[in-house]
């Protein structure tokens, strides 16, 4: 633990925005198994809400700095790919 007042108040802000950027993390790979649950069953009309839905908060996780962009590209093109029929490994 710091005995210096500064780096005790980074140490609560860096857990504090380690537990936002998990929220962020967490809820994008929920999303995708949704999605892929979705595009198991079939379902046309709910496959495309909810690649909208996946598509729409990676590019909000990007704009708040909890995912880099990279890898919300990277996301979105297996989501596309996957809705678009193609399975890949992950």
């Amino acid at each position: 633990m710091p005995n210096i007042k500064q780096q005790e108040k980074r140490v609560r802000q860096a857990a504090r925005q380690r537990q936002e950027n998990l929220r962020w993390r967490s809820t994008a790979k929920t999303l995708m198994r949704r999605l892929r649950e979705a595009v198991d069953e079939g379902d046309a009309k709910q496959t495309g809400t909810r690649h909208a839905e996946l598509v729409r908060w990676l590019d909000k996780a990007v704009s708040h700095g909890a995912l880099h962009k990279n890898t919300v590209g990277r996301r979105k093109a297996q989501a596309a790919r996957l809705v678009a029929g193609e399975r890949d490994s992950t």
